[in-house]
């Protein structure tokens, strides 16, 4: 299946879920990532403001805000995506495509420089290809910090498939939670 019919197919299945599914698949997947060892040794990460009914990452910055680690969220800007530090929540505001971001005087990190990056995608595949929303910022952003053990997905278990046709600019993760499972990526090769 081509990438622009499965992003299609995805966005609407993830359209369709209701306010409760969302909520509680988002705090299950939520749960998961911050039991886990890698969010539990990370001192400055990376998550994402979601947009079109992703999974929801309001518990894992509260969490992190209050345990003190630093958090930064992606901002679209000229050179691709930045990586801003948010101070707290709520100084988060629109930026582009409408996506909450912090202010721009707020310091900025490099990927390398994080230790744990929380992708969010329209569909992932067991071999951890991803499939977002076409114009290729993650994956310009994040191509140096793949295979290292710091690139983890979260979505909903239907957005999970078995392949997906990668190109060879595709970032691959390392990790995938759901609300049912966790996925360590079949590398191929």
């Amino acid at each position: 299946m081509s990438k622009i019919r499965m992003r299609r197919i995805m966005l609407e299945k993830r359209k369709k879920l209701s306010p409760e599914e969302s909520m509680n698949a988002s705090f299950n997947i939520q749960q998961r990532l911050l039991e886990s060892e890698l969010y539990i040794g990370a001192k400055e990460l990376v998550l994402y403001s979601p947009i079109h009914n992703e999974v929801d990452s309001t518990l894992l910055m509260t969490d992190a805000l209050i345990s003190g680690r630093k958090v930064f969220l992606p901002v679209v800007a000229d050179s691709g995506l930045i990586f801003q530090e948010v101070k707290e929540a709520g100084s988060l505001r629109k930026g582009a495509y409408g996506i909450l971001e912090p202010p721009p005087s707020n310091s900025v990190i490099t990927p390398e420089k994080v230790d744990l990056i929380v992708v969010p995608g329209v569909a992932f595949d067991l071999q951890g290809h991803r499939v977002g929303y076409g114009k290729g910022y993650y994956d310009k952003a994040l191509h140096s910090q793949e295979g290292r053990g710091k690139l983890v997905a979260v979505c909903y278990d239907f957005q999970l498939v078995d392949e997906i046709a990668v190109e060879p600019h595709d970032v691959m993760v390392d990790l995938i939670i759901t609300e049912k499972r966790i996925v360590r990526p079949l590398r191929s090769g």
